[in-house]
């Protein structure tokens, strides 16, 4: 029996072994997404030095049809310390929404067609939400709907320059509507 791949495993990768997984990744469905809050974790450096490295995403159904997501910000402690919402737990800071769309081949977002896009620029987000990001993101493994990877960039007109990757892991469901 194989040993299922964790959020910490991929946090230790270079980003060779990150492309190489990210490429070999599948679309995931939205419907296991929906109603669930993941732990995440920005894989460079300068995460950890702007404050970002933990985050928490939550993906929901808005006015009752459109895939939409949203951003938590952490308290920055260890990976192997838990994640904790700021303000806290019980009232988190829910900010920097998205829509959640499969990548539509020749569309200005097609560069990576076998991942789901996030896209920050059909949410009223401010420039420090993330308004010019476009997360694109794939299942690690087939047969785990718990492990995803991202990779973000940032729109400038038709331009999409790669920022870095993230990884998300299930952690919780949650019963925000927008």
């Amino acid at each position: 029996m194989t040993s299922r791949r964790r959020l910490e495993n991929l946090a230790k990768l270079p980003t060779e072994q990150l492309w190489e997984i990210f490429n070999q990744g599948k679309t995931p469905d939205f419907e296991k997404l929906k109603g669930w809050e993941f732990r995440g974790w920005n894989a460079p450096f300068f995460a950890k030095l702007m404050g970002i490295q933990k985050f928490q995403k939550g993906f929901f159904v808005k006015e009752g049809k459109v895939p939409f997501g949203y951003n938590i910000p952490q308290k920055q402690n260890a990976a192997d310390q838990p994640w904790e919402c700021r303000p806290s737990n019980q009232n988190p800071k829910r900010f920097g929404f998205y829509s959640v769309k499969k990548v539509e081949p020749g569309g200005v977002e097609d560069k990576h067609p076998h991942a789901l896009i996030l896209n920050y620029g059909d949410a009223k987000n401010s420039l420090f939400e993330g308004v010019f990001l476009r997360d694109y993101v794939v299942q690690v493994d087939p047969d785990n709907d718990d492990l995803y990877l991202g990779a973000a960039y940032i729109a400038l007109g038709p331009a999409r320059i790669f920022s870095n990757f993230f990884i998300i892991e299930r952690l919780r469901q949650h019963e925000f509507q927008g």
